[in-house]
C-alpha cells in the first residue's frame, strides 16, 4: 500500500464531526453552551462567596464590638442643685475602684463630657450653664472573681441617691447582637438563593443538552445502556463544569476579599480608613471566612452534579 493511499484512508476519520469521533464524550464540555454555563456558575459562586465573606466580616466585627462594650460599664453622675458635683464624682470613682472585679476607672472631666455632645449639638456651643452629666468609665477585669455589677449599682444608689446611675450597656449589646444576627441571616439567605439559581440554570442546561443529544440517547438505549449509565455521564460532565465555575468564582471572591483587606490596611492611617475601621472593624474574615468561600465553591459543583443527574432521570422517565 502506498503512502498516498494510507493518507487517503485516514483522512475521512480525521474530518468527522467531534460528536461522531471515537471516544468522544456523550456531553461535550468545550461547546459554547458549556462555557456559558461555567461562566454563569462562576458569577453566581462569586456573588455567593462575597455574601458569605461579608457576613463573616460583620459577625467578626460585631463580636469585637460586643467584647469591647461588655468589658466596660459607665457611671453617670447628674448635677444636682446644692450638691458638689466634683465630690460626687470622686465618691463614685472610689466606690467603683473598691468593688471586686474592677480593673480600672477613669472620670471624664467636665470638658470631656461636654465634648461627647458635639456629634448631636455641634461644636462651638457654650454648655457651661447646662447640667451636663459627668461620666466615669469603669473597666472590668474579666477574671475571678467577676465584677458584681448589681451590688455596685446598689452601693451607688445608697451613697448617691438620685445622682448616680450605672449603665452596663446591656441594651446596646442586645441591639448590636440582633443587628449582626440579622445581617448574617440575610447573607445566608442570599447564598441559598444564589445556589438555587445555580440549580435552576443547571436544570435548563441539562434539558437543553438532553434535547440536543436525543438521538445519541436513543442509540444508547437501543444498544442496552440503562438510565443510570446515561445519568452518570451527564452528572460527570456537569460536575466538571460546576467544579470549573466554582473554582473560578471562589478564587475571584478570595482575591476580592484579600484586595479589600489590603486596601483597608493601606487606608487605616487616613481619616477615611478610620471611618471604615469604625464601621466594619479590621476587615478581617479569618480562616472561617476563607473556609466558607472555598466551601461555597465546592457546594456549587456538587449542586451542579446532583441537579443534572435528577434532571436527566426525570427526562428519561
Amino acid at each position: 500500500m502506498t503512502e498516498g493511499a494510507a493518507v487517503e484512508r485516514t483522512q475521512p476519520a480525521d474530518t468527522l464531526p467531534p460528536s461522531l469521533r471515537r471516544n468522544a464524550p456523550l456531553v461535550p464540555t468545550d461547546s459554547s453552551a458549556s462555557r456559558a454555563l461555567a461562566a454563569v456558575i462562576a458569577i453566581l459562586t462569586f456573588l455567593a462567596a462575597l455574601c458569605a465573606g461579608a457576613a463573616e466580616i460583620v459577625a467578626s466585627s460585631a463580636a469585637q464590638w460586643q467584647g469591647a462594650v461588655a468589658n466596660e460599664v459607665t457611671i453617670q453622675i447628674r448635677p444636682s442643685p446644692g450638691r458638689d458635683t466634683e465630690a460626687d464624682v470622686a465618691k463614685a470613682t472610689e466606690l467603683a475602684r473598691d468593688a471586686p472585679g474592677i480593673a480600672g476607672t477613669r472620670a471624664l472631666s467636665k470638658t470631656e463630657s461636654e465634648r461627647l455632645l458635639e456629634p448631636w449639638l455641634g461644636s462651638g456651643l457654650d454648655l457651661g450653664d447646662l447640667p451636663v452629666p459627668r461620666l466615669i468609665t469603669v473597666r472590668l477585669a474579666g477574671g475571678d472573681p467577676p465584677a458584681d455589677l448589681p451590688a455596685l449599682r446598689q452601693r451607688l444608689v445608697q451613697a448617691l441617691p438620685g445622682v448616680a446611675s450605672l449603665d452596663d450597656h446591656a441594651l446596646w449589646i442586645s441591639r448590636l447582637s440582633t443587628m449582626a444576627n440579622t445581617f448574617v441571616g440575610v447573607g445566608v439567605g442570599i447564598v441559598a438563593l444564589v445556589l438555587l439559581a445555580t440549580g435552576l440554570a443547571v436544570t435548563f442546561a441539562t434539558r437543553g443538552a438532553m434535547a440536543g443529544n436525543r438521538e445519541v440517547v436513543e442509540v444508547l438505549h437501543f444498544v442496552g445502556a440503562d438510565a443510570d449509565f446515561i445519568a452518570r455521564e451527564f452528572q460527570r460532565r456537569f460536575f466538571r463544569l460546576g467544579l470549573r465555575g466554582g473554582v473560578i468564582g471562589a478564587a475571584a471572591a478570595l482575591g476580592a476579599l484579600a484586595l479589600g483587606g489590603a486596601l483597608a490596611r493601606l487606608w487605616r492611617a487616613s481619616p477615611a480608613g478610620d471611618e471604615i475601621e469604625a464601621l466594619f472593624g479590621g476587615f478581617e474574615i479569618g480562616w472561617r471566612g476563607y473556609a466558607s468561600v472555598v466551601l461555597i465553591g465546592v457546594i456549587a459543583s456538587i449542586v451542579t452534579g446532583i441537579v443534572s443527574r435528577v434532571a436527566v432521570r426525570r427526562f428519561l422517565d
